[in-house]
Order: structure tokens, then C-alpha cells, then sequence
């Protein structure tokens, strides 16, 4: 199978995800509290890859100490990520609160690209992709305006 189309279905099967989060949380979040919503969804995870870390024996999770301190703080994010879906989705809806994120990540990816910052490769920020990051941010604009 074509090494290029398992990567877009993953990525397609990870937006979706995301897509139907941010509104199942923000349930949470409007029954329960942002705090409780993060806490809920965590813990949801924490379920659903400790069964197949269990099967595998644990997995390579012996290693952790051989990651970057810094990359521990990946968690710390994904709360942040949660937080701020669960309160933005009441106030301007899934489409509003997936287009700032969105957005956010892109610009961040830009950045740690043209850097080659956290052991990527280095792709230096072009005119062409500041003219894409511009037309997404006006895409942003409205869909926020809407």
C-alpha cells in the first residue's frame, strides 16, 4: 500500500478525532467543570493505551529516562490543548475552536521548522508559506467573523 495514503488517513483519522473531542469534552466540561473535563478525558486516554501497553509488556516505557526533560512536558500540553478546547467550544463553537487551534499549531510548526528546533529537520520559512500561513489566517478571520 502506498506509504503516502497510510499518512493521510492517519492524519485524516487524527483530525477527525479531534473533531469530535473538542464537542464530547465540551459536554463534560458544561456537566461537570474545565478542570473535571481535562481530568475526564486524561483519564479516558490513560485507559485506552494502558491496554495495549499492558499487552506489549509495557513497552519501551523503561527508556523514560532517556527522553529530554523538556519532552516531558508534552502532557502538560495536551491539558493545555483540552483546557482550552472545553472552553472555547461554549463560547464559539467546534468549527471557531478547531480553527484557532489550528491555526496555532501551524504557527508554531512553521517556526520550529524554520528552526529545525526539538530534532526536526530544518524547512526554512518561504513566501510560499507565509502566503499559505496568511491565507489560513484569513480563513481563521472568517470562520471566527461567521
Amino acid at each position: 500500500m502506498n506509504p503516502l495514503f497510510i499518512i493521510v488517513v492517519i492524519g485524516l483519522l487524527g483530525g477527525i478525532a479531534i473533531g469530535l473531542q473538542a464537542p464530547l469534552a465540551s459536554m463534560i466540561n458544561q456537566r461537570l467543570g474545565v478542570l473535571e473535563s481535562v481530568f475526564v478525558v486524561h483519564l479516558g486516554g490513560l485507559i485506552a493505551v494502558s491496554v495495549p501497553l499492558i499487552l506489549l509488556g509495557g513497552g519501551k516505557l523503561g527508556l523514560w529516562q532517556s527522553v529530554p526533560w523538556y519532552a516531558l512536558g508534552a502532557g502538560f500540553l495536551g491539558v493545555v490543548v483540552v483546557g482550552a478546547t472545553v472552553f472555547m467550544v461554549p463560547r464559539i463553537g467546534v468549527a471557531g475552536a478547531i480553527t484557532l487551534i489550528t491555526m496555532g499549531q501551524l504557527l508554531v510548526a512553521a517556526t520550529i521548522d524554520h528552526f529545525g528546533a526539538l530534532e526536526v529537520s530544518v524547512s526554512p520559512i518561504s513566501v510560499e508559506r507565509l502566503l499559505g500561513l496568511g491565507i489560513v489566517l484569513l480563513g481563521v478571520w472568517q470562520t471566527l467573523r461567521s
